[in-house]
């Protein structure tokens, strides 16, 4: 065949009925991907059997990852669990980011949306399609959604990038789905989790006898 594959296969597991999905929350530092995170843990409580885990440096940065799991109901029969984790956005983790990546079924990429960030969100972006490709997988085959977030910044005198400049600079190829979020007030978070299941559930689907 050649060439790379497309998404890894999500864990089945055909004799207890169980599928487990694990979407990474991808991204330059401090962009807002812990905070996704944090939003969806207090929205979904209920569902959520886990506490949330989160390894941190001295100055409270993600070090290794955090980690969510929780159930979404059944599809054909099988129970499906999510397994949400962010990687460290500092440069120097770039082999912790490549291991959380490992068995990845789909990604949010989560864009700063301070025009000072704007190089990081390219340098971050080139390099998740990097690691991707050491699993010899495709980005352009992976279920990714687009989060253009910390757009509360508007109200202030922050200069921002606008969604027109984001979509040029990190989805003119990929056009993958993109919302514009607020991960500290909550806008968004939640269309976008749902957003990057419902795709990465589709591409696991025939999976599913």
């Amino acid at each position: 065949m050649g060439g790379l594959g497309r998404a890894n296969l999500a864990l089945i597991n055909v004799k207890t009925k169980e599928v487990q999905i694990k979407i990474v929350y991808y991204g330059p530092g401090r962009g807002g991907k812990t905070t996704n995170l944090e939003y969806i843990n207090q929205t979904y409580q209920d569902r959520i059997k886990t506490k949330m885990v989160s390894l941190k440096t001295h100055d409270d940065r993600t070090l290794f990852f955090d980690f969510l799991p929780f159930d979404v109901g059944q599809i054909k029969g099988f129970d499906i669990t999510i397994q949400l984790y962010t990687v460290p956005g500092q440069v120097k983790y770039n082999a912790t980011r490549r291991l959380v990546l490992r068995g990845v079924d789909g990604i949010v990429f989560v864009a700063d949306v301070q025009k000072e960030q704007r190089k990081k969100n390219i340098e971050s972006l080139n390099q998740l399609y990097e690691n991707i490709e050491t699993y010899n997988l495709d980005l352009f085959e992976m279920p990714i959604v687009m989060q253009y977030n910390k757009t509360d910044l508007k109200q202030t005198d922050i200069p921002i990038l606008s969604s027109q400049t984001l979509q040029k600079d990190l989805n003119s190829l990929l056009r993958a789905p993109a919302f514009e979020a607020s991960a500290l007030s909550g806008g968004n978070v939640i269309p976008t989790l749902k957003k990057v299941i419902s795709i990465t559930l589709a591409s696991i689907q025939d999976q599913l006898f």
